[in-house]
């Protein structure tokens, strides 16, 4: 396991003296920023995280090399503590020193945290038993540089967090949920088992996080636009809930800003990186709550 330090030239002298090994599966925990991205996976005429760590592994190994992810962020999201893997052969980079090797070679919005070795019939996706995702919403009618890259400022109406929560109960378990699912998946059904919803109000920030199996294509920001509906009293957690048991697409008009979104960590039955590299990694925003004011704002 890697700090993900710099690689000084000492390091790469010990790297080079090492007897190449025929196969390794590395597996690796990755943040990054997603404002300047066009999502995780690769894409042609479009910057994307896979692309960028792909290319980085490239330039060490002189070959192309396919990295394999926990699952697909959309433009815009972030990730504290993305999981994927790698397969390399006939190098002398030990696993634990790959973090340290990509970090030199990355832009300074995507960071490796650690780097492990893991077995061959380990995988990044399919040997995930969950996910789960963060969105932050800012309340404050004033805004704020410092947490505008981060979370979407709802301002319009008050939001109330015990109805909001009140309304995420009835997801728990395994449902059909189509009616947050956007077009343009590949994925055959919208079958989902959520394991946990929150929502918590710290001052003007409202965190609500969700852990599934697996998530629909752009289900979390869905599934946040229909929601603040409850928070702001426009619908009620009766209604939120007959919507997506009756599967009305056509009802969720509106998608949650990428911003506040980020993944925030991987769940496996036996992981290979120990909790301190991947469990809430992203820092919860506290700020005070800014009595109103009557001046015009933003």
């Amino acid at each position: 396991m890697s700090s993900a330090l710099p690689l000084s030239p000492d390091d790469l002298d010990s790297v080079a003296g090492l007897k190449p090994k025929t196969f390794q599966r590395v597996a690796l925990v990755i943040q990054y920023l997603g404002t300047h991205f066009h999502g995780w996976q690769r894409q042609a005429r479009h910057r994307t995280v896979q692309e960028e760590i792909e290319k980085a592994l490239e330039s060490v190994l002189e070959r192309p090399v396919v990295l394999f992810g926990a699952g697909r962020t959309d433009s815009g999201v972030h990730a504290a503590a993305q999981v994927a893997h790698f397969d390399v052969h006939d190098s002398a980079i030990p696993a634990c020193r790959w973090a340290s090797v990509l970090n030199s070679r990355l832009p300074k919005d995507i960071l490796i945290r650690a780097s492990v070795a893991v077995d061959a019939d380990w995988h990044a996706r399919f040997s995930a038993s969950w996910r789960r995702y963060r969105y932050t919403l800012y309340t404050d009618s004033v805004p704020n540089l410092f947490v505008q890259s981060f979370t979407w400022h709802y301002y319009y109406a008050p939001l109330d967090d015990l109805l909001m929560q009140e309304a995420l109960n009835p997801l728990l378990g395994r449902h059909h949920l189509a009616a947050f699912h956007r077009a343009g998946s590949k994925r055959a059904h919208s079958w989902v088992e959520v394991q946990d919803v929150t929502c918590q109000r710290q001052g003007p920030m409202v965190h609500v996080e969700i852990q599934a199996s697996g998530f629909l294509y752009g289900m979390v920001r869905l599934l946040m636009g229909l929601l603040v509906e409850v928070g702001r009293g426009t619908r009620s957690p009766e209604e939120f809930t007959e919507l997506w048991q009756a599967e009305r697409r056509d009802q969720v008009k509106y998608a949650a800003p990428p911003q506040g979104l980020c993944l925030l960590r991987v769940g496996y039955p036996q992981s290979p990186f120990s909790p301190d590299i991947w469990f809430d990694t992203q820092p919860k925003l506290v700020l005070p709550t800014t009595a109103v004011s009557e001046h015009c704002l933003i």
